[in-house]
């Protein structure tokens, strides 16, 4: 008997039906989302090229930092265009296609925030993600504990959170091009949302 996919779904239709219908609210509470701008002001370098990978209506970018272009990565072009921090806006299935049309080495730092859940091919979006960074440029991958259920792939679903932070260190580890990897926990307390972020930087050779 074949051994299943991790990284299968429950529901493998396209997922460009499934992000069709904008979705114009936020995926973690305010104080999650006060973490994660923390995290960017402490990570991305001001005046740098970001890459908001898989992005949508919010970046969750300090307010207060300029930054030299920030390009936003989506599914859905509402969302991106309602976007008001985003430079440069690019349509683009990354499970169906995960090589980015950028160039190499083209940006200074980057962030993929709470949808690393769904990617079905997590290495090799990695690979591509050091491909366009320049070296020793930061990455973050920001993630809750909150999800589509049908389109998160199985292997997030069956792991708790210390699993998860685990997982996407893999990511990271596997692609065999980033280095200085930390795992966060940035969880503000109380009863709000968990929140976690791993971090590596592109290697310099």
């Amino acid at each position: 008997m074949p051994t299943p996919n991790p990284f299968r779904r429950y529901d493998e239709t396209d997922d460009a039906d499934f992000y069709r219908q904008p979705r114009l609210v936020v995926h973690i509470d305010d104080q999650a989302i006060a973490a994660t701008t923390q995290l960017f002001r402490e990570y991305l370098p001001a005046d740098g090229r970001i890459l908001d990978l898989m992005s949508s209506w919010r970046s969750h970018l300090p307010t207060d930092v300029h930054y030299g272009q920030v390009v936003g990565l989506g599914m859905n072009a509402t969302e991106l265009t309602q976007n008001p921090q985003l430079d440069a806006r690019v349509v683009h299935d990354i499970n169906r296609q995960p090589r980015l049309t950028f160039e190499k080495e083209y940006f200074d730092g980057g962030m993929l925030t709470v949808s690393v859940q769904y990617l079905t091919d997590p290495v090799r979006v990695y690979q591509e993600i050091a491909r366009v960074l320049k070296p020793g440029a930061p990455f973050i991958t920001v993630f809750s504990n909150r999800l589509f259920p049908t389109k998160a792939v199985m292997i997030w679903q069956s792991m708790d959170d210390k699993g998860h932070q685990e997982l996407v260190r893999s990511y990271y580890e596997h692609s065999l091009l980033f280095d200085q990897i930390e795992v966060l926990d940035r969880s503000p307390g109380g009863s709000g949302d968990p929140l976690y972020a791993v971090v590596g930087r592109r290697k310099r050779s």
